[in-house]
């Protein structure tokens, strides 16, 4: 099923704060975006942001635009991940594809794509700040649920995730017309499962998910020529 959107809560550094009063100024937020779609790939976005200046009027840092990208239109998630990619300290975007998430499961795809993006961020992050994801990483690390939602850091990643993905998806409907990539984004609606059992599993499909793997195993009705 599509993803359901985080709670309405407003972003804000409070996260970030915990890193920087401890000594850490390389924050790298981290969000990945297609984990339960049944097709393309998973992909996963880390994000450096600036310390920000403290407001002049209050002892709260300057607040950002960003969001969770799951809330907002796709031109406004657009024009937020352009400003992202324009502010960012460093950032960067892998993708885990069907192979790798059938072999290693989701899970661990998406830990596999979020240490190759945090490896690309120049300069390297001194900590990280996940949605509610335990990275195998010296580094220190907070991962508090909704953190899309909750946090400048990864509320940016999120924005880089989602619109880069939704980007690859909408190239892999060309290639492979008839599934419907482009509306759904290769997760679970009625019309994707509608076209899978017409047109069969395509190589952008994971086959280890259950409803592609259920249609994998159906059995096909051998057609003999008449008067056999």
């Amino acid at each position: 099923m599509p993803p359901v959107p985080s709670p309405q809560l407003t972003p804000s550094w409070h996260f970030e704060q915990q890193f920087w009063q401890a000594g850490y100024s390389l924050v790298a937020g981290i969000d990945e975006a297609g984990r339960g779609a049944w097709a393309g790939p998973l992909t996963v976005a880390a994000v450096i942001l600036p310390v920000p200046l403290a407001d002049s009027r209050e002892d709260n840092p300057q607040a950002l635009p960003f969001r969770d990208s799951k809330t907002l239109s796709a031109a406004r998630r657009s024009g937020l991940a352009l400003q992202v990619q324009g502010v960012a300290v460093a950032y960067a975007v892998e993708h885990a594809w069907p192979d790798e998430i059938d072999r290693l499961n989701v899970l661990g795809a998406t830990h596999a794509a979020a240490l190759r993006a945090l490896s690309r961020l120049c300069p390297a992050p001194d900590s990280l700040l996940t949605d509610y994801l335990r990275l195998p990483t010296p580094l220190p690390l907070l991962a508090p649920a909704h953190a899309d939602a909750l946090s400048y850091s990864v509320a940016a990643a999120s924005l880089l995730a989602k619109t880069e993905r939704d980007r690859l998806m909408t190239e892999l409907d060309e290639r492979h017309p008839g599934y419907g990539f482009a509306a759904h984004k290769g997760y679970g609606v009625s019309a994707h499962r509608a076209a899978l059992q017409a047109l069969g599993v395509s190589e952008q499909h994971r086959r280890s998910f259950k409803p592609v793997a259920n249609l994998l195993r159906r059995p096909t009705t051998l057609q003999l020529p008449l008067g056999l």
